[in-house]
């Protein structure tokens, strides 16, 4: 259902984390970027993008996924004023595979992000198998501001060729909780009662803490206010992240649940339950350059 068709920009779950921060007024000026179209900047936007980061949840489990999309610029478009295509599919051991083969009329959330110009734009809406790929329905079309971005000047493409077995757990390991806890970014996906998201989260190396092999910790940086992801969680706590490796296209795709975390200083963190993590070496065929880190990053990580 479109957020249009939903009567409202906003559902209860941000509303009531909006409200609680105090920032309802600001949240509707804001929440104006939210739109059904995608325009002709969005269209060329995405066209130029080899990356494209999908959010869902496994209709036969009930998991929530974020994975990676990869092809030459030009793999995502957009086919009209509200759909984009995407040539191809996830890697057959990605754990939305099976869903994405099957779908038909299944939500989803999009992001792609480009390090080289620090900008983002959102699609979510509903996704539907076609003879070529799939094709994405647009419900919510909008850009973010380059805040927590980090800049990476250039990238190169490998030759492409099947990854290392998948390797499957239900804690992190000692050398994927140091790859998380060096981590500049990761992708976070979330669902409600109308659709998906998926969104961007970055920061300093540091920013988000493994606390113990089933557990980990970030801060809810100061964003838009509009609280799309907090307030999802808040209302369902399933949660998908992906820890994306910019040296060597290595994946580390998490799902369990998520919690957002409120103290009396008004800093806000989430707390990630962990139930199933895979680690894939060399999922994604990008090479990117070192990261300039964004200046909006906070010194220290909390």
């Amino acid at each position: 259902m479109a957020a249009a068709e939903a009567g409202e920009t906003y559902h209860a779950g941000s509303r009531a984390v909006q409200d609680r921060v105090g920032v309802r007024e600001f949240a509707d000026r804001v929440g104006q970027i939210i739109g059904q179209g995608i325009k002709p900047v969005a269209a060329a936007f995405l066209e130029l993008q080899p990356l494209l980061i999908l959010g869902a949840a496994d209709p036969a489990t009930g998991r929530v996924w974020a994975s990676p999309l990869t092809g030459t610029p030009g793999f995502v478009r957009a086919t009209g004023p509200h759909q984009i295509s995407v040539t191809g599919d996830p890697r057959p051991a990605d754990p939305l595979a099976r869903a994405l083969a099957d779908a038909d009329d299944l939500p989803v959330g999009t992001i792609a992000l480009d390090p080289r110009t620090r900008r983002r734009m959102r699609v979510d809406g509903r996704l539907r198998r076609t003879a070529r790929g799939l094709a994405i329905e647009a419900e919510r079309v909008f850009a973010n501001c380059p805040r927590y971005i980090q800049r990476r000047e250039s990238y190169e493409t490998v030759a492409d060729r099947d990854p290392a077995r998948p390797r499957h757990g239900t804690e992190l390991t000692t050398s994927q909780a140091e790859f998380i806890a060096a981590a500049d970014t990761f992708f976070l996906a979330t669902v409600h009662e109308h659709g998906a998201d998926a969104s961007h989260r970055g920061g300093n190396p540091g920013f988000v803490r493994p606390t113990s092999p089933r557990e980990l910790v970030w801060p809810d940086y100061t964003g838009n206010a509009m609280f799309l992801s907090l307030g999802n969680l808040l209302a369902d706590p399933r949660a998908g992240l992906l820890f994306l490796d910019w040296n060597t296209g290595t994946t580390l795709q998490l799902t369990g649940e998520a919690r957002p975390e409120f103290d009396e200083h008004g800093e806000r963190r989430v707390r990630f339950t962990l139930t199933e993590v895979i680690e894939t070496p060399a999922a994604v065929p990008l090479r990117w350059s070192p990261p300039e880190y964004s200046p909006a990053n906070p010194a220290q990580g909390h």
